[in-house]
């Protein structure tokens, strides 16, 4: 008799080691900024890009870990200064940090995913000791032309002891959407403890689970973004790694982002904002495997309903340009199937995005010049968490006719 099949094992947990449940696939998927020459037939990467619940410590995170070297490389083409609200942003908390944690005679910051040295040039401009740790050498050779001191690195535990022995300790430990791009959380947690002053905090930002959950934000899902936290999920993984959650804010920037402070047990006093988001966590279900599901239905409708409303418009002979060739968006067109029979091409500001095509669908990728030397009537917004800062610089398509199409939190025509 033949042995019966068996299911095959679940992903564990990279916090607990636990059990996680599948519940949403996207399929098969290219990296997300391999953007690739016209010329170019080699075959691209890709993996299986789905995303699980942890019943025991309730992250959330990717089933299948893509090698880091395949994402963050010589060439990433990512730059925190691309966008003028982004800019400001940084500017405001390296302000704040050096009037809260680096007044102090020889504080030191270390940035973790510096990238081109956005935050860590105020800090540098106010002769504040700082280190930026950013394995993509060419925006870490960017954040250097700006005079930050850039240590071209993975961060780990190794990385921290090293760093901690050549440098000191550090009284801010800040990475803004990097962590959850790391799999290998428990070494850096413990790299975070060995480097940190006894007072010291560990400040990190990331997409926030809860507003990917309530707009159907499911382009916050690709090969970059690991774990998808929520402050009861971070307050668990701090307890495991000898840290305390004592702060947390909410954020408008990437489509929803929570800043999370961490610091030793009893260094600091928890602010009552934890415990405000914990209690919303708990009365939204966010860490239940059911409110994650229906979160699954509502992004399948809404790749139906995306599809339909692109083959239409082109059916009845309407040009449908992309707008944002971004990181997200190979999330929507090879989950959705889209290519340059719905989307003509894609605009996008970063030059070594563009006269590329879009990782996996193969849409071309132009420069905004061609976006606005013939205006198409339909753009499809990529871009979307920069709708703001993009619908005031694009005032001359609406008032050429040009419509928007947005799919977050539903697809609808502006």
């Amino acid at each position: 008799m033949a042995p019966e099949p068996h299911e095959p094992a679940a992903p564990h947990c990279r916090i607990c080691g636990a059990a996680v449940a599948e519940f949403l696939d996207f399929g098969t998927q290219p990296l997300s900024d391999a953007f690739r020459d016209p010329a170019d037939v080699t075959e691209e990467f890709t993996f299986r890009l789905a995303v699980g619940l942890c019943g025991t410590c309730g992250m959330v995170q990717l089933t299948e870990e893509v090698p880091r070297e395949e994402m963050f490389h010589e060439d990433y083409p990512y730059l925190s200064r691309g966008s003028a609200v982004m800019r400001e942003h940084f500017r405001s908390l390296a302000e704040r940090f050096l009037a809260t944690e680096l007044s102090g005679e020889d504080s030191f910051i270390v940035e973790l995913g510096c990238n081109d040295g956005t935050m860590l040039k105020t800090v540098a401009d106010a002769g504040v000791r700082h280190l930026g740790v950013e394995p993509s050498g060419a925006v870490a050779d960017l954040a250097a032309g700006e005079g930050v001191r850039v240590r071209k690195d993975f961060f780990e535990e190794a990385t921290a002891l090293d760093i901690a022995d050549t440098e000191g300790r550090a009284d801010v430990v800040y990475a803004a959407n990097t962590l959850c791009h790391i799999p290998y959380m428990s070494s850096i947690l413990r790299g975070v403890t060995a480097l940190l002053k006894p007072n010291g905090v560990f400040v990190f930002e990331d997409p926030y689970l809860g507003d990917i959950v309530e707009r159907t934000s499911f382009d916050q899902i690709y090969d970059e973004h690991f774990f998808f936290f929520s402050a009861s999920s971070v307050d668990e993984m701090a307890r495991r790694h000898d840290l305390e959650l004592v702060d947390v804010e909410r954020l408008p920037v990437h489509g929803g982002e929570v800043r999370y402070t961490l610091a030793r047990p009893g260094a600091r006093r928890r602010s009552s904002a934890v415990a405000e988001l914990l209690a919303e966590e708990r009365r939204t279900g966010l860490g239940e495997l059911a409110v994650l599901e229906g979160f699954a239905d509502r992004v399948r409708a809404v790749r139906d309903d995306l599809v339909e409303l692109l083959t239409r418009l082109r059916a009845e002979g309407h040009r449908i340009v992309g707008y944002g060739a971004t990181a997200k968006s190979a999330t929507v067109t090879n989950f959705c199937g889209i290519g340059p029979e719905l989307v003509e091409f894609v605009c996008d500001t970063t030059p070594a995005k563009q006269h590329k095509l879009t990782p996996g669908a193969h849409i071309p990728v132009r420069p905004p010049e061609a976006f606005a030397e013939d205006y198409p009537p339909y753009a499809l917004l990529f871009a979307w968490n920069h709708a703001d800062e993009i619908m005031a610089k694009e005032r001359a398509f609406r008032e050429a006719g040009g419509r928007w199409i947005r799919y977050v939190p539903n697809v609808h025509v502006v």
